[in-house]
């Protein structure tokens, strides 16, 4: 198990049962890179990669 496992199983286990638009997400995204922007460079990987699944199924 990686570290950063636990903070997502933490969020599994606080919010699992919640639906959120991406564009929810994308705010969050932004808030929390302009209070961190040292994370800027890993939420911006994320971002593109969730953005492109889809792509990767065609």
């Amino acid at each position: 198990m990686y570290f950063t496992d636990r903070g997502i199983e933490e969020l599994d286990k606080r919010r699992g049962e919640e639906e959120v638009t991406l564009s929810w997400l994308a705010e969050q995204l932004r808030t929390f890179t302009d209070l961190n922007p040292e994370f800027e460079t890993a939420v911006d990987r994320l971002a593109t990669w969730l953005a492109r699944l889809a792509d990767d199924e065609d």
